[in-house]
């Protein structure tokens, strides 16, 4: 049965380090999924699924900027209306659009999307009255957002852009928290820069989903780039410890395009969806009123 692959960057060998657990903090690791380029293994405290010893982020960086960031912009042109309405779907699975509708009673509410590619997802937000800012630190996709678009995208890591405690009541980061070096400080900040109930929609693979316990090594989220791969479980425990609440979880996806015939695909699909094993999953956290700005310290 064949299987294609998310983008990734060309393998090559970088220079990595061995590090505890994001999660727990142990460094007792098992072998866990293997590949092309590859080499997951999964924590034996919590479970958490990651590359061990993981490349620098200064290497990881320079994947989307000056080695790749060109080609990362034609692919993610080529997919835009595809992706734009996953996205669409995404968010009304996430009861968004009920939400966003207690919202409009004073000034705009404000809407920032970490890794918001070429900007189409903010453009539609800002259509619906949203007050919209993006990070994205593919440099030639984050010039496409501002130039064609117009939008306020800063091309720093969410972490460098000083923004103040509280100033979002949405932050989206769809397909951006697999690729991270440290997705623990990631969620850390992501809360102190929500005001009290914002929302937080993440979205990434499922590594507990049908599709990854099918491929295995050749699931198509197994890849040189996605530096940790997530079940509900590890997510929602990470979330849990940057102070988050959970309000939602949802999955989709049973079999990828064009590995079973359509009828096949389409009962993969609702069965996954509706027993929580669908190939991506999208959390909805929320950062509760009268909670600490940080209470993890994390940033």
């Amino acid at each position: 049965m064949k299987t294609i692959k998310t983008w990734s960057t060309p393998v090559r060998d970088v220079e990595s380090l061995s590090i505890p657990c994001v999660l727990c903090g142990s460094r007792q690791f098992r072998p866990r999924l293997s590949g092309e380029g590859f080499s997951y293994v999964a924590c034996r405290g919590c479970g958490l699924v990651q590359i061990n010893p993981q490349p620098l982020d200064q290497t990881v960086m320079s994947r989307y900027r000056e080695d790749h960031g060109e080609a990362y912009l034609s692919y993610e042109l080529a997919n835009e209306a595809p992706f734009l309405r996953l996205q669409e779907l995404a968010l009304e699975d996430a009861g968004f659009y009920g939400w966003e509708k207690t919202l409009f009673k004073g000034p705009p509410p404000r809407a920032l999307d970490v890794g918001c590619a070429t900007g189409s997802l903010l453009a539609l937000l800002r259509e619906r009255g949203w007050q919209v800012r993006g990070v994205e630190i593919s440099t030639p996709q984050a010039e496409y957002a501002r130039v064609k678009r117009g939008l306020d995208v800063r091309s720093l890591p969410l972490a460098e852009n000083n923004f103040s405690n509280g100033e979002f009541t949405l932050v989206l980061a769809s397909h951006v928290i697999e690729h991270l070096n440290d997705p623990a400080a990631f969620a850390g900040e992501v809360y102190r820069i929500l005001s009290p109930g914002g929302l937080f929609l993440v979205t990434t693979p499922n590594i507990a989903g049908f599709q990854a316990r099918l491929f295995k090594g050749r699931w198509r989220s197994a890849i040189f780039d996605h530096l940790y791969l997530f079940s509900v479980k590890t997510l929602s425990q990470l979330l849990l410890r940057a102070g988050f609440g959970i309000e939602r979880v949802v999955t989709w996806g049973g079999l990828a395009a064009g590995t079973a015939p359509g009828p096949v695909k389409r009962w993969a699909d609702r069965a996954a969806k509706k027993h929580g094993l669908g190939d991506v999953m999208l959390i909805r956290a929320v950062k509760k009123a009268g909670s600490l700005s940080n209470p993890t310290g994390y940033r």
